[in-house]
């Protein structure tokens, strides 16, 4: 398939924000809980790699910011749980003081994962008290935040249970698979885009990360963008032809650390006999071939560009074919859905309909572009203001959302970003090319 679309600047559509009310915070907080509701009070304390945190400590941490940064400030009466939690629990704001290293968040055995919900019972009264009696300006802003915030630890928490229990020979199942599983796909067709002066990043109106905007202008060549994301079977092709052996196809960084690893294939296929497994959050099965290709790096994604002949998008493109795809009704957005809504946890084979599929919902996309500020970006004020910021080097920006990730958080502006070797998120691959 292949049409050729008017260029047009990123729409103000799929811009969901949450209000700062009792409800809400109700409804946020309980999607946590039942995400770690299968889960031992073992499965939550173990950290399996640096990158991945435990369970407990996404329900501790989340907890966390709304004492430290709602209740401190807006509720004079309430008084901290524990003074150690401040230094248990906090991620990465240098202007709050010392913490846990990342590495040892595993090491952290008490408090278990009882008295972390004791916890979260005690802010949660001290935060129902405080939005039973209305709030606006900042205090409603931070809780916007905090809520956000702890959808994206939603999404990491099944991130890293998935990477714990795939530590287990006995393969776990975290939970059991629905019985309606797409397993067809249609060929890969390209979506045109004429180019020229488009415009990106948030619009306004709506809640989002200060990373999203300033909306600005850029100037786009023609181009053409896959209507689809890469399938397990078309990734089982390139691996069939050397994929992982051919050094004129890699990065160099991306070299160096296969040699390192002896990776062969993506993170979660398991070798068995002459055919591989994969690994879910459902246990271990079959691989599925019209399925697409999750848990790859970027140096795996950008590999298998160059082996198809193509490139990968930048987030601009990425952007600008979306804006149309949301107009259209099409893209495999999610939103708006109820709040607590139970998403999936595997992405499906890709719909047989026109435009660019899988935009939303499947698996985030690698682009080509560094994760950097737009011009004229500044960091908010305060400690809130190391939410995105400091950390925009070294790193690639991911576009859409995946099967795991919370519906408020599928929106054209949202600039997902990991260092290019992580496998751990759902991460998948679209390609472009130059028209």
């Amino acid at each position: 398939m292949s049409g050729r679309r008017p260029p047009a600047p990123a729409a103000a559509a799929a811009t969901v924000g949450i209000a700062a009310t009792e409800e809400a915070y109700r409804l946020v907080r309980a999607r946590t809980e039942a995400l770690a509701e299968p889960l031992s009070p073992e499965d939550q304390t173990a950290q399996s790699m640096p990158d991945v945190s435990p369970t407990k400590w996404h329900r501790a941490h989340t907890t966390w910011f709304f004492e430290e940064f709602v209740l401190a400030s807006f509720a004079p009466e309430y008084h901290p749980a524990q003074g150690g939690y401040r230094y248990l629990f906090n991620s990465y704001y240098e202007g709050v003081g010392p913490r846990t290293p990342r590495a040892e968040r595993g090491l952290v055995t008490r408090p278990g994962a009882a008295e972390i919900g004791e916890y979260r019972t005690q802010v949660d009264t001290a935060m129902g008290e405080l939005l039973a009696g209305g709030i606006e300006g900042e205090a409603a802003e931070r809780v916007e935040l905090g809520l956000h915030h702890e959808q994206q630890h939603q999404e990491l928490l099944l991130m890293d249970i998935k990477h714990v229990l795939a530590q287990n020979p006995f393969a776990p199942v975290y939970q059991a698979e629905p019985a309606d599983q797409r397993t067809e796909s249609s060929p890969l067709g390209w979506v045109e885009h004429d180019g020229g002066l488009v415009e990106i990043g948030h619009p306004g109106g709506g809640f989002a990360f200060d990373n999203e905007g300033p909306r600005h202008h850029i100037w786009l060549e023609p181009f053409a963008l896959g209507d689809r994301l890469v399938t397990v079977g078309e990734w089982k092709a390139f691996m069939d032809d050397g994929g992982y052996r051919r050094p004129e196809l890699w990065l160099s960084d991306g070299w160096h650390g296969l040699a390192a690893s002896g990776q062969q294939a993506p993170l979660y296929w398991v070798a068995d006999g002459q055919d591989w497994e994969l690994f879910t959050l459902h246990g271990r099965r079959p691989l599925r071939d019209a399925e697409p290709v999750i848990h790859v790096s970027y140096y795996e994604a950008d590999a298998y560009a160059h082996w198809t002949g193509d490139r990968l998008p930048t987030e601009a493109e990425w952007e600008a074919v979306a804006a149309i795809e949301v107009r259209a009704g099409t893209g495999g957005a999610r939103f708006p859905q109820p709040l607590g809504a139970q998403p999936p946890l595997h992405p499906q084979a890709a719909p047989a309909s026109g435009g660019a599929r899988q935009l939303f919902g499947a698996a985030w996309q690698w682009t080509a572009s560094a994760y950097l500020p737009y011009p004229r970006f500044r960091t908010n004020p305060g400690v809130v203001g190391e939410y995105n910021g400091k950390f925009m080097v070294n790193q690639h920006v991911l576009r859409g959302s995946a099967a795991i990730t919370p519906t408020c958080h599928e929106r054209l502006s949202y600039r997902n970003f990991f260092a290019p070797a992580s496998q751990w998120p759902m991460t998948g691959v679209r390609l472009a090319r130059d028209l």
